[in-house]
């Protein structure tokens, strides 16, 4: 499936190997190479990524002396010996249980409300304790999945509603569903400043890397070719000096694109310090939450509809903000 190939398949498989140590001699036409260069045709059963972690763990020692840097020069007679084992990026993608908060499921579909602070998928720093790691526990089939079946992602720190596929067929036709703007997903934010000009805006600004600071992005000029189109649609639901509340409805999903584009718009989400919020109210995460979420049946076609209340801290933010939400509503001032 183009665009969502599953490293889980190759890390796996690397992971199933048998442990060994393997000693290589460093030959002729490989005097002068790149250490990470030779190990790949040394042992060409691994991935260079996987050598290189490797070397990263100390696991590639020569004349006694562990090897960690892949730019490393050998020379003709060098004896390395390469400790084959599960590196933490390997290990990342295996199953560990975990009480997940189930919405809804059925034989090809999963619908989770994910806490804040659980990350989605394995990463460098959170290789373990992932859901992708607790869908691996989940069920049986995950492990045969692109991404153990998720096909969209939260950050870290914001909670709600999440879709994950449970079938391969499942999986890519919800993949082209979100393409195709066929899945409605919608999300309450709490953010900073005084909501000016219409109720509604329709923002409509490509999102890249931040130039200067690789940790964010950014909304970047359409002509530099960094960026890619992002879509989002704002409605005011109530608001003051201070603080509005928002309902924001997603027509693209690029990486922090509520985040950046309200922080565009000059209102950086509450507790949001890499877009230029600040903790209010006793919200230490950005007060964002996965709160609606709508789409057809990845199999059968049947209308779902889901909704999720804030969790408490959002709720008590938007209490101590003097605003208010339509809890049981839930669906008033949010976008059809």
């Amino acid at each position: 499936m183009p665009g969502l190939e599953s490293e889980a398949g190759a890390v796996l498989d690397e992971l199933t190997a048998e442990v060994e140590t393997r000693i290589c001699e460093v030959p002729a036409a490989m005097h002068g190479w790149r250490i990470d260069r030779a190990l790949a045709q040394l042992i060409p059963e691994f991935s260079r990524s996987y050598l290189q972690q490797l070397m990263a763990d100390g696991a590639v020692v020569m004349r006694g002396a562990a090897l960690r840097k892949p730019s490393a020069r050998i020379a003709v007679g060098d004896r390395l010996a390469v400790e084959l084992r599960p590196t933490q990026q390997a290990q990342a993608f295996v199953a560990q249980a975990m009480a997940l908060d189930v919405v809804f499921e059925d034989a090809d579909l999963l619908v989770i409300q994910k806490p804040a602070g659980l990350v989605v998928h394995p990463a460098a720093g959170h290789w373990t304790g992932t859901l992708l790691n607790g869908l691996l526990a989940h069920h049986a089939g995950a492990a045969a999945l692109p991404r153990a079946g998720i096909v969209h992602r939260l950050d870290k720190d914001t909670s709600g509603l999440m879709l994950v596929g449970k079938s391969r067929q499942a999986v890519e036709a919800l993949v082209r569903d979100i393409a195709a703007r066929e899945v409605n997903r919608q999300y309450l934010a709490l953010a900073h400043g005084r909501w000016q000009g219409a109720a509604e805006k329709g923002v409509d600004q490509p999102i890249g890397r931040d130039v200067h600071n690789r940790l964010r992005m950014a909304v970047v000029r359409a002509d530099t070719g960094i960026g890619k189109t992002a879509q989002t649609t704002i409605r005011l639901l109530d608001g003051s000096d201070q603080a509005c509340l928002v309902a924001c409805k997603l027509h693209t999903g690029r990486t922090h694109q509520i985040r950046v584009h309200m922080a565009w718009l000059g209102h950086p989400l509450v507790g949001d310090t890499l877009y230029g919020g600040r903790p209010l109210w006793g919200m230490g995460r950005q007060a964002l939450h996965a709160a609606r979420l709508s789409l057809r049946h990845p199999i059968t076609g049947e209308p779902l509809a889901f909704q999720s209340a804030p969790p408490p801290d959002l709720l008590a933010a938007i209490d101590g903000s003097g605003l208010r939400y339509n809890e049981p509503g839930l669906g008033s001032g949010f976008l059809e």
